[in-house]
């Protein structure tokens, strides 16, 4: 075995992230700074309620309407952000859902029992709450303002807290509370919409069923799905019940995948097509082939993810968030039912209720069926998910009215504030842990499901490292792939400084791309059996333009390999099964890219930079280590 070093040390290289999958990392920070332009907005919002409350509800009474002939739509400006733009955030909320479900963890379905019990008791429990607090009292019927946490809010919380475990405990919440949202619209459309259209609803239900013909017919231009949505909207929107459930509706039937090689393979064609014969018809083929290779969920959350963060939220905390914040509402506050009902369901509520099922089904479940991390920061999940606003202020907003509306966005607002400062406080307690309990904690003991379907053997697979290693780190990759060649250096730097780190390169040649790829993992093979693969693979990345014939015969013999023996090997492609069963790993993976890595099985998305691969590997091992 050679060291992880090589020819290629010291290139001076330009990192770029993956061109299909986004950095986790880099997607955390969106939610940081997204949070920061919601609380930026809120801020403004109180503001300008509080210095010239007139101008301030004159803006949002403001009446807009959208006319065509005799047929039109006129709602104030508040409905429009409300209903209309609230829309989209739900599509968002919808497309994260069907991810999980479709990529994530909860593709085992197993898996879904308990987000779904602790999501549904995570609600019914604060709305108990509420009850209790308003017994007796008309406000007892505004209980659905406190049902609904965040998600976005809470993550973006969560990110600001700069917690290690985010990464996980995002995931959690993310399932967990996806029933959150989907039963909150279910109660706004039942509960809180006055003089239902029933025939109108019915209507809706089969433009949406038109809606999903299109989808199953895979048809790529964007008019016809447009209009069916808008024509949905617009019959909820008639009917008497609140449009963005239509957002949600159609966010869950964007399926989710990754793209399989043959699409890519026939963009790759539909390209080159037009690199021959460039023209406007080409072109737009080429385009309509490249995009249709990427799955409906993945081309609509990148599009719609920046719109609705940051502008779509922050404008609807701008025109709910406006309250006027006196001395005679602080004074109602302190014994309103309304703002101590809802305050002691987010803080007190939904962590107990979080905390309560998930050991519940637990306990039931004989430990079969656990939460995908560790009981603190099941705790400190669930007192994020006191962090309340859109949904809570759209109920709030239809159930409440004067002086009941004001005392419960104060309450919403109150309750979010308590529950961040509640949530810092228990993940910090995780400080003072020795380092083992520490990890237990955090992360659980939960079996991660893997997405590396042809497990590492060490007897066949071609590694560096150490062989007992607690991480195990696989590449697929392709010598011909530049970005493979700017990850090298980063996968050669990691295993340099860590001990406790075992590196397995796999073959997967893009011969559609790389027309030279497939010779060049066949000569890797080629010296592997004369005892030096490593030293060709780091020459063959580190010459990437020079990967002919005579190249690679040039390359056996700077190494002092047998040439004859060599050439052999290479004219009677002798090593073409062995690459060809690398293929059908990355195959039976959903690999359709390189570089893919492959941490403990788990599948990486994100950046391939020195930092980002050292931070990923730092928090496999902690998992490995609970």
């Amino acid at each position: 075995m050679t060291s992880p070093t090589g020819p290629g040390e010291g290139r001076q290289t330009r990192w770029r992230s993956s061109p299909v999958a986004v950095s986790l990392r880099e997607y955390l920070r969106t939610e940081a700074s997204s949070a920061s332009v919601l609380l930026t907005a809120i801020a403004a919002a109180l503001l300008w309620a509080n210095l010239d409350p007139a101008s301030y509800a004159s803006l949002w009474r403001t009446e807009l309407s959208i006319r065509v002939g005799d047929l039109g739509v006129g709602e104030e400006l508040r409905t429009w952000v409300n209903s209309g733009l609230m829309a989209f955030f739900f599509l968002v909320v919808g497309l994260e859902a069907r991810r999980e479900l479709d990529l994530g963890d909860l593709r085992e379905r197993r898996r879904f029992v308990l987000p779904l019990v602790a999501g549904s008791v995570g609600m019914l429990v604060p709305v108990l709450v509420y009850l209790a607090a308003t017994h007796g009292t008309p406000q007892a019927h505004g209980w659905g303002v406190a049902m609904s946490t965040d998600t976005a809010l809470a993550l973006g919380f969560l990110a600001l807290l700069g917690q290690d475990v985010s990464v996980r405990v995002r995931v959690f919440l993310l399932t967990v509370f996806v029933v959150d949202d989907v039963v909150a619209l279910l109660v706004i459309a039942l509960v809180y919409s006055e003089s239902v259209d029933w025939t109108l609803v019915a209507m809706a239900g089969v433009a949406f069923a038109v809606f999903l013909l299109i989808l199953r017919a895979g048809l790529q231009h964007p008019l016809p799905y447009l209009l069916t949505a808008v024509v949905i909207w617009l019959l909820l929107l008639e009917s008497g019940v609140d449009p963005v459930v239509s957002g949600l509706a159609i966010g869950l039937a964007g399926s989710a995948y990754a793209p399989d090689r043959g699409s890519l393979e026939q963009a790759t064609g539909l390209f080159r097509d037009f690199r021959e014969q460039p023209t406007a018809e080409l072109a737009r083929t080429a385009s309509v082939g490249l995009i249709s290779s990427l799955s409906p969920n993945a081309r609509l959350l990148r599009f719609y993810l920046p719109w609705t963060s940051y502008l779509v939220v922050p404008l609807f905390g701008l025109a709910n968030a406006g309250v006027v914040v006196d001395a005679d509402l602080l004074r109602r506050a302190v014994t309103s039912p309304v703002t101590l009902g809802i305050v002691a369901a987010y803080v007190l509520g939904k962590p107990v209720a979080v905390l309560g099922a998930s050991a519940a089904v637990t306990a039931l479940s004989r430990g079969r069926v656990r939460p995908p991390v560790g009981w603190l920061a099941v705790a400190g999940s669930g007192t994020i998910a006191g962090t309340a606003f859109t949904v809570s202020l759209l109920i709030a907003a239809l159930a409440f009215r004067g002086q009941d509306l004001a005392e419960a966005k104060l309450g919403v607002m109150v309750a979010g504030l308590l529950s961040v400062a509640v949530t810092a406080v228990v993940f910090r307690s995780a400080d003072l842990l020795s380092p083992g309990l520490r990890r237990r904690a955090l992360l659980g003991r939960t079996e991660a499901l893997l997405d590396l379907v042809v497990p590492v053997d060490l007897d066949r697979d071609h590694f560096r490292g150490a062989r007992e290693a607690t991480v195990t780190l696989v590449e697929y990759g392709d010598f011909e792939c530049p970005y493979c060649g700017e990850a090298e250096p980063a996968a050669r730097a990691t295993l340099a400084d860590d001990s406790d780190l075992v590196y397995v390169w796999r073959h997967l040649p893009l011969t559609d791309v790389h027309p030279h790829a497939q010779l060049a993992a066949e000569a890797a093979e080629a010296a592997g059996r004369q005892g030096r693969f490593w030293e060709m693979h780091d020459l063959l990345l580190d010459h990437q333009d020079h990967l002919l014939p005579k190249d690679l015969l040039r390359y056996a013999a700077q190494l002092g390999l047998d040439g004859d023996r060599f050439h052999r090997d290479l004219a009677g492609h002798e090593h073409e099964r062995r690459v060809a069963a690398d293929v059908e790993s990355a195959d039976l993976s959903g690999v359709s890219g390189t570089p893919t890595f492959f941490i403990n099985g788990r599948r990486h998305y994100g950046a391939y930079d020195q930092a980002s691969l050292e931070a990923a590997v730092q928090r496999a091992r902690e998992a490995a280590l609970v």
